[in-house]
């Protein structure tokens, strides 16, 4: 019975919240279509699809942003961040996010970052993992999910 109550419960609850129940796979697969974008139309193009809040590459809750090695940010179709350089900025934990996307982009050439950021439905500070990956010499791409 128990069993039963929670899954109708998380079926209710679905309703609110299902669009951000993304997967590991189905974040690295946006991103990596994102690089694919890329390498057809050029990085300035891709860049600015990016930004775009109704773009081909925002879905609900998964969206792509990018930025540059210095952490400059090129697009991001969430929050008014782009032109911002956050590569300094530190989550509660004290992560330096988007300095740690840029090491592991040069030293691992893509992979997943761990840190907190706000949850669009909470406003709570939650965690989260993001797949990046480079798409130029001085840029990088990525797009998370919420660890929940």
């Amino acid at each position: 019975m128990i069993k039963l109550t929670r899954q109708v419960f998380v079926f209710l609850f679905c309703g609110y919240t299902c669009a951000f129940a993304l997967t590991k796979d189905e974040v690295k697969e946006h991103v990596l279509k994102g690089k694919s974008y890329c390498e057809k139309v050029g990085i300035s193009k891709c860049v600015k699809e990016f930004d775009k809040r109704k773009g081909m590459f925002t879905k609900g809750e998964l969206y792509i942003w990018a930025n540059n090695f210095d952490g400059l940010i090129t697009a991001h179709p969430m929050k008014p961040l782009k032109d911002k350089n956050l590569y300094r900025y530190k989550d509660i934990l004290g992560n330096q996010l988007f300095k740690n996307f840029i090491d592991k982009v040069k030293i691992d050439g893509e992979g997943w970052v761990n840190y907190v950021w706000s949850h669009p439905l909470t406003k709570k500070q939650t965690p989260k993992s993001s797949f990046v990956i480079s798409i130029g010499e001085n840029q990088l791409i990525g797009a998370g999910y919420y660890i929940e």
